[in-house]
């Protein structure tokens, strides 16, 4: 099996038709982490001449300088160079997923033209990084997965029509979780038919600039007149997580600067708070850590796979499962921040998952009696 990598890469093109930026950004980012060129240069495999020649060009290209040296002190980034740094973070945060799953598709469609590798496991699913970590797994293991983050709407949506073998979602647990049900209860069949196979349990919160300069506590905090919010799109769980918070606290979500806003997946939210474009988002507080973001815990979930019952019989779901219940993989998403992965690889059916799920079937059973009456 062939492993296939997408990176973004963005290009400045200059009135003479030279084009800056790939290496310099790269070469700025490394500045920013180590805190010193000869460093950077070590880590980038640059020579030190031609690094230096980079930063000279760039300072030349803005007609400002991007890096300023100082003996003893090494080196520190222009606020220009920030902001070129959190421009290719932010590109690289909304791109990643789209770019992954297309990385995905073209790996299957080698996979089936050069040998016959029988049934390709095929999941649809919201992002999250335990997800990204089952990805990484497989391919490290040669195991070829045609995998495309879609919300959890969508990828319900598919695996109701045979579009994939698994979708991926994620429920809060407590107080919201029936709520919850009622937006996902369309997609869950009755016990015999359906299966949920436990991925991990994650933190969900509000994620802040880093020493969070606007105070903020709560979900209420987020109207305060200066506030700036970065929201997911409608049809997210995250989005829907929102929703259900905001209504609890008796919060008008119009009335949040940025509430129409939408980034696609929970890094992107952290680099655009990250970046200093917005103050606060809401997201898992693996992606806060990693933009090292101050966070706000909300509420923990549950992320699961839903299949088909006959499904588990199939060779791609037993890999799953054998997959998921292997101690290493399973510290991998428990290495990770606000992850924990006690239950990953059980298999429940709906009712088990759910208890309230009886309850709002016959709920909805009775409204369609009285609808046809």
């Amino acid at each position: 099996m062939y492993k296939v990598s997408i990176q973004p890469q963005w290009h400045l093109e200059q009135a003479d038709g030279r084009q800056s930026l790939p290496r310099l950004v790269e070469l700025l980012a490394r500045v920013r982490d180590a805190g010193t060129l000869a460093e950077a240069c070590v880590q980038a495999g640059l020579s030190y001449r031609y690094a230096w020649g980079l930063l000279q060009e760039g300072a030349t290209t803005f007609g400002a300088p991007l890096v300023k040296m100082s003996r003893g002190r090494g080196a520190v980034l222009t606020p220009l160079a920030e902001k070129l740094v959190w421009a290719d973070k932010r590109i690289t945060a909304r791109l990643a997923p789209m770019l992954d799953s297309l990385a995905s598709e073209l790996e299957v469609e080698l996979e089936r033209a050069l040998c016959d590798s029988g049934a390709i496991l095929r999941v649809q699913a919201s992002h999250g990084f335990a997800v990204e970590t089952l990805r990484d797994w497989f391919t490290r293991s040669l195991v070829p997965i045609d995998l495309k983050y879609r919300s959890s709407f969508e990828a319900l949506t598919t695996l109701r029509v045979g579009g994939c073998d698994l979708a991926g979602f994620h429920v809060p647990l407590g107080e919201f979780q029936a709520d919850a049900l009622q937006q996902y209860a369309r997609w869950l069949l009755p016990t015999a038919q359906q299966r949920l196979i436990v991925l991990a349990t994650r933190r969900q919160g509000l994620m802040v600039a880093p020493g969070n300069p606007k105070n903020l506590s709560s979900l209420s905090d987020l109207t305060h007149e200066g506030v700036r919010f970065v929201n997911r799109q409608a049809g997210s769980g995250t989005r829907l997580l929102l929703d259900l918070l905001l209504k609890k606290q008796g919060v008008n979500g119009p009335d949040i600067s940025g509430f129409d806003s939408s980034e696609f997946t929970h890094a992107a939210v952290a680099a655009y708070v990250a970046s200093g474009m917005a103050d606060a988002g809401v997201g898992v507080e693996a992606a806060a850590k990693r933009f090292d973001l101050g966070f706000i815990p909300l509420v923990n979930e549950r992320y699961f796979f839903l299949c088909s019952r006959d499904k588990l019989k199939t060779p791609a779901l037993k890999r799953v499962i054998e997959t998921l219940n292997n101690p290493d993989f399973r510290n991998l998403v428990n290495a990770l921040p606000g992850y924990d992965a006690t239950d990953c690889g059980s298999v429940l059916t709906v009712d088990d998952a759910f208890p309230e799920f009886k309850a709002l079937s016959r709920t909805k059973a009775l409204r369609g009696e009285r609808l046809k009456k």
